[in-house]
């Protein structure tokens, strides 16, 4: 599951939700974050910062700066530990999944009420609700609701749940990483400031805004997305993925997706066919660039196309050509 995915991160564009990944995919993720934590704590030791003497203390750019002053790190390693601090000061608000996407159930439910619902989806983690979407008293697993030797089709769903794990949508994402790992949960519910539900993220979320995406080995291979225009991307994505994916900065504002620069741009909920322009003389973004709504997901933008504007200018310029050249008469 995957929300939307990094400030200069490979987040993927999510189509939906996936089941867990296969057996290679799951050890590949290990490796590479047992390697990540084992750098890190190879340099603070070498550098005389280690837990003995506080890490707690040493921001990430103290560290960054201790890194490169160091001599004992290859090209190679000084590159990997940057990437992982880089990614891993992103905010788990901006790898979750919003609450908008994610499949709730109600501890009311019967497992023969719940069973439809979970074979209709892919999830294999749900978060259990009491009443509201802001009520999540824990979370189940698709092998609770399906696969119990001693399943009975009317326990309650709310039976059943384990202990969910929840994080502050402020959050780091190393550092969430790091918390969620060494108390063994794979899924979190991402609170807001309110202290409502804000979303879910999964530790595979996390370790793939530091590595990358973890393709399962039994998946079908996925085209590979070229940068520049025109492409279709993810309303989901952030403005810096945005950016990494179409190379047209957007500017900032009261958003942290594209879909949520296109409402702000429009002043209303959007509808398919909505076009918005990113001017030339956007404050932070190059501009030339028209941003149209290709379908919607309940009230949000799913799918956009961004395609080269052509301004203003270059429409005049256009059309005079077309009058001085005149009407094409037969030959």
């Amino acid at each position: 599951m995957r929300a939307a995915r990094r400030r200069g991160s490979r987040r993927r564009e999510p189509d939906g939700p996936r089941r867990e990944p296969g057996p290679l995919a799951r050890a590949v993720a290990r490796v590479v974050v047992r390697g990540a934590d084992g750098a890190l704590r190879l340099v603070t030791d070498l550098l005389g910062a280690g837990t003995a003497a506080g890490r707690e203390r040493i921001s990430a750019a103290e560290l960054r700066d201790l890194v490169a002053a160091n001599t004992v790190l290859d090209p190679v390693g000084r590159r990997i530990i940057d990437e992982v601090l880089v990614a891993g000061a992103s905010l788990v608000r901006e790898v979750m999944m919003p609450r908008t996407e994610v499949v709730f159930l109600s501890g009311a439910l019967t497992l023969a009420e719940a069973e439809p619902l979970v074979r209709a989806g892919t999830h294999t983690r749900y978060p259990v609700i009491d009443g509201t979407h802001d009520d999540v008293v824990g979370v189940v697993h698709l092998r609770d609701l399906l696969l119990r030797p001693d399943r009975d089709p009317d326990t309650r769903v709310g039976q059943l749940i384990r202990e969910v794990k929840r994080l502050p949508a402020s959050k780091r994402v190393l550092a969430a990483l790091t918390e969620m790992r060494r108390e063994g949960h794979h899924l979190a519910v991402v609170v807001d400031e309110y202290g409502g539900t804000a979303g879910i993220v999964t530790c595979e979320d996390l370790i793939e805004e530091l590595v990358g995406e973890i393709h399962d080995e039994y998946a079908d291979a996925p085209e590979p997305a070229l940068p520049g225009l025109p492409a279709v991307v993810d309303g989901r994505l952030n403005l810096a993925d945005f950016v990494e994916r179409t190379g047209v900065p957007l500017p900032s504002g009261p958003y942290e997706t594209v879909g949520g620069f296109v409402m702000a741009g429009l002043g209303r909920l959007p509808t398919p066919g909505d076009e918005v322009v990113v001017p030339a003389d956007s404050p932070g973004g190059s501009g030339g660039a028209l941003l149209r709504v290709l379908t919607l997901e309940g009230r949000r933008v799913a799918r956009l196309a961004v395609t080269a504007a052509r301004l203003p200018e270059q429409r005049r310029d256009t059309a005079e050509g077309v009058g001085r050249a005149g009407p094409a008469g037969p030959s």
